[in-house]
């Protein structure tokens, strides 16, 4: 739950105290400050600010959630559930920019990743289905419809009927 350069700047603190209990020979607080520094630069690679980023996000601040993400030098890095959730909010910041290409990018490597839920995954590649329909790519739309269907029992009636409209938008289009 901290932006990268707060955990860098609680890096410091924790180095600085370290350096001053090992002058004052007390180890055990030495080891202590050199523990939480590790932890924070563990976080640093492996957790990122998504948290931060995921509440950005959510309160439609997309600018300030894409520079945090962004902030993030090696995505890769990060642990599989930040990951997916990391390439999740990068598409709909796309998306929400309409730059679709990105979108789609960002959605299929999502959901390689595991989601928070079930409907975030079922809800990615209905937006790669969504986005290869409107670019005329219908075999990708039907490969990812039928990718949604296979958790029909898992996902919410409002995810199912995006899902129908999806098949129903799909079926106008190959019958063309």
């Amino acid at each position: 739950m901290l932006t990268n350069q707060a955990r860098l700047i609680i890096v410091g603190i924790f180095f600085l105290m370290l350096v001053f209990f090992v002058q004052q020979h007390v180890y055990e607080l030495a080891g202590v400050a050199f523990m939480f520094c590790m932890l924070l630069i563990w976080g640093y690679f492996k957790e990122g600010p998504i948290v931060v980023a995921a509440k950005s996000f959510h309160n439609k601040e997309y600018d300030k959630a894409e520079q945090l993400l962004l902030s993030i030098k090696k995505p890769e890095w990060l642990n599989k559930k930040r990951r997916g959730f990391y390439e999740f909010m990068l598409g709909g910041i796309s998306l929400q920019r309409q730059d679709y290409d990105a979108a789609e990018r960002h959605y299929e490597v999502a959901v390689q990743y595991p989601l928070r839920s079930i409907n975030d995954h079922v809800a990615a590649l209905a937006h790669v289905a969504n986005i290869s329909i409107r670019q005329h790519n219908y075999d990708k739309a039907e490969a990812y419809i039928g990718l949604a269907e296979k958790h029909h029992e898992n996902i919410t009636a409002k995810m199912k009927t995006v899902i129908e409209r999806l098949q129903t938008e799909l079926k106008k289009h190959k019958t063309k």
